[in-house]
């Protein structure tokens, strides 16, 4: 495959440990250019959601731009996921920070710039909070149309919330954000937290993948070491990676098994469900179908891919 057949891969993410290994599995795959990172806060401070995004880059041997861009969301401060993930988003391992450093240019500048770069074939995949993404929509309002794809790691489309009772992180930390964005955007493919649910890994098959010895699953495995005993703690016997889930979803749409298109809507006000992917299942409202829900992934090619990326095959 050549440079100019490759799909452009733009993925705006806030690192985090689930960012990371999704980042592994788009920076390993032939068939997408990774062409920028645009970072926001998130599951940590904007510092450090930046410094994570260069060392991973540095770590796999790629040489992507990384832009910095929103540090809070736009409208009311939220509660970052350090106590998941570590303070600093990697574990608190105290890795050595990358060489390299950011780019000048803002997240959001970057986005749309990038768009008219690579206009109708871009792949846009936000993982983290949707703050970058929904300025730069305010900075052009256009930008729907010169993306080919975007898929969204987000939501909780039956209201089985991991941030309050019924909201997603990413959505829950923005949503305002959020709403700019489904609401601009004709289609997003959505990879949401009840989906993510359905698709974990036996701890004891996440330990062999990450005993591989290459420096990839060595480095993951050490940042993802908190996170992991946490979740062995609190979630049981599987682990789950979000970010990854979309990511599959994105680098390989084929492989979903059962996908559902509905309208979408982001609550705003509700003093309990602020922050609700509100789903019209019967579609009631006659609003168009702007959401296409991811239900059903094919496991083994989820696995693959994963294992491909930390070089555990």
């Amino acid at each position: 495959m050549t440079e100019s057949t490759r799909i452009p891969l733009l993925i705006d993410t806030d690192p985090g440990v689930d960012d990371a290994l999704a980042l592994l599995m788009a920076f390993n795959d032939p068939r997408h250019a990774v062409v920028g990172l645009t970072v926001a806060a998130g599951n940590v401070g904007l510092q450090h959601t930046v410094a994570n995004a260069l060392k991973l880059c540095e770590v796999a041997g790629v040489d992507v731009p990384v832009f910095a861009g929103c540090a809070t969301p736009l409208l009311h401060l939220a509660e970052d996921a350090g106590y998941v993930h570590g303070r600093d988003g990697f574990g608190d391992v105290g890795y050595v920070p990358a060489a390299r450093k950011a780019e000048a240019e803002h997240a959001a500048l970057a986005i749309l710039r990038l768009s008219h770069e690579h206009a109708g074939r871009l792949l846009l995949v936000a993982l983290g909070p949707l703050t970058n993404l929904a300025l730069a929509l305010r900075l052009d309002p256009t930008l729907p149309s010169r993306v080919g794809r975007l898929v969204v790691m987000g939501g909780a489309v039956t209201g089985r919330g991991n941030t309050s009772a019924v909201a997603e992180f990413n959505i829950g930390f923005d949503p305002e954000a959020a709403h700019i964005v489904f609401d601009a955007f004709p289609r997003a493919d959505l990879a949401d937290w009840e989906a993510v649910l359905e698709h974990g890994f036996p701890h004891r098959e996440v330990e062999r993948w990450l005993a591989c010895g290459s420096a990839r699953a060595t480095f993951y495995e050490l940042i993802s070491r908190k996170t992991r005993q946490w979740a062995g703690d609190s979630r049981g016997d599987r682990w789950h990676s979000a970010d990854a889930l979309a990511m599959a979803f994105a680098l390989e749409p084929d492989g979903a098994l059962e996908v559902a298109e509905r309208p979408l809507a982001v609550e705003l006000a509700g003093h309990h469900s602020r922050g609700a992917t509100i789903v019209d299942w019967q579609r009631r409202g006659g609003a168009p179908d702007n959401a296409a829900i991811l239900l059903r992934y094919d496991q083994r090619r989820f696995e693959a891919l994963i294992e491909a990326a930390l070089a555990a095959v």
